[in-house]
């Protein structure tokens, strides 16, 4: 690094991030390093993961020299409180939300009253669209909300977009993602890259697609197929929930397909549905005694949680979104090929880079005047070309090739 930072973020500008752990600090790194932010404000329940990510982030400025500083503010705010929420928003210009996604509507809402704009990691349609639903309140108040900006959904539907925009006649999207130990570890072939909540919610319900130019739904774990990524060669991929988010509603009548994967090593996918077929993936609870009820869920992910967590060992992101089609009345296909290591120079995870980094320049754009004002899929409302201009400055590998 040559410690300069020449980002997109006007001089006065403050920027936010709720969540001080993985995802978020990564984030605010991004804010800081690539983005030119000279305020960047840490908010989280808990005083020591704040104090932990100031100092990682204070320290990792003074590694990269970075020119003239910045100021990094930790402040415990408990993002189940509105008030709290609204409170911690004023004068702050953009706000990156890195907390569970049932927590982003009453952000968004608290952000709107505050007049600071909000982009959110997502992972649940469902959540998401109640964000979108406060695009005429976001719009009036000169806002801008958008959610689903993480990895996938996120960086996969706006390569998908762009691939999109560049084709007189796209016919089919088709995307495979996964975030996965650096060699298959016992006993799924598995190691948690976030959290695993998140993981259950998308191998739970189902996947929302476009075939044949219609909106159907599939069976998350079901349609399982085997393919060849770079570097890490066969693996399977099958349905999840939450990948394609709003992207087959936005591309309907323009696309025959699109699809979303979730990519694990061989074998996986059995495992785990063998889990969900014994119900352990429920969340209606069931009687164990007299009086005593559990969610079969909430056993799962205390018994999985230790099995899966895997510390000593290194994760890897692989990401490759294929867009099919026609252009100047011949067959065309654009394919973009990520692949991810964790960085040895500021020790983030695969998952925390391809994560925080594609939301943080969502941020930053918005931030620089980039993005309109009000609440829309990230499909529409952000720029592509520009959004990978602002990516290429990033240390995410993105292969792309034209067939």
């Amino acid at each position: 690094m040559n410690g300069k930072r020449s980002g997109v973020f006007p001089p006065a500008s403050r920027a936010a991030v709720f969540g001080a752990g993985r995802q978020g600090t990564c984030a605010a790194w991004d804010m800081l390093r690539y983005g030119g932010a000279r305020s960047v404000h840490l908010f989280d329940a808990d005083v020591d993961v704040l104090e932990r990510a100031r100092t990682r982030l204070l320290e990792a400025m003074r590694d990269a020299d970075l020119d003239g500083g910045a100021d990094i503010v930790a402040r415990p705010c408990d993002v189940a409180d509105e008030a709290d929420v609204g409170r911690a928003l004023q004068d702050i210009s953009v706000a990156l939300s890195a907390v569970p996604y049932r927590f982003a509507p009453s952000l968004a809402r608290a952000a709107v009253e505050a007049g600071c704009s909000l982009v959110d990691l997502g992972g649940n349609t469902a959540i998401s669209r109640r964000l979108l639903d406060l695009h005429d309140a976001a719009a009036a108040a000169g806002v801008t909300l958008v959610p689903d900006t993480g990895l996938a959904p996120g960086l996969a539907n706006t390569l998908a977009a762009a691939g999109i925009a560049r084709m007189d006649s796209p016919r089919a999207v088709r995307i495979f993602c996964g975030g996965l130990p650096q060699e298959a570890v016992p006993p799924l072939g598995y190691k948690l890259v976030f959290n695993i909540e998140g993981l259950l919610n998308e191998y739970s319900g189902r996947a929302v697609y476009l075939r044949e130019g219609r909106r159907v739904e599939v069976e998350a774990l079901s349609e399982v197929v085997e393919i060849d990524l770079p570097r890490i060669g066969r693996v399977e991929a099958f349905p999840t929930s939450g990948g394609t988010s709003t992207a087959p509603e936005t591309f309907v009548g323009r696309l025959e397909t699109y699809e979303y994967h979730t990519v694990r090593y061989l074998g996986h996918r059995d495992r785990f549905l063998m889990l969900a077929d014994l119900g352990l993936l429920d969340e209606s609870p069931i009687e164990i005694a007299p009086n005593d009820t559990v969610r079969p869920r909430d056993l799962l992910i205390r018994l999985l949680t230790p099995l899966l967590e895997h510390p000593g060992v290194e994760d890897l992101v692989v990401l490759r979104v294929d867009v099919e089609g026609e252009h100047e009345r011949e067959r065309r296909r654009i394919r973009f090929d990520l692949y991810d290591e964790q960085d040895a120079s500021t020790g983030y995870s695969a998952m925390e880079r391809c994560t925080a980094h594609p939301a943080a320049i969502v941020a930053e754009m918005i931030a620089g005047g980039e993005v309109e004002p009000g609440a829309r899929p990230l499909e529409i409302a952000v720029p592509s070309e520009r959004y990978l201009e602002h990516l290429r400055r990033r240390p995410l590998d993105i292969r792309e090739t034209c067939s």
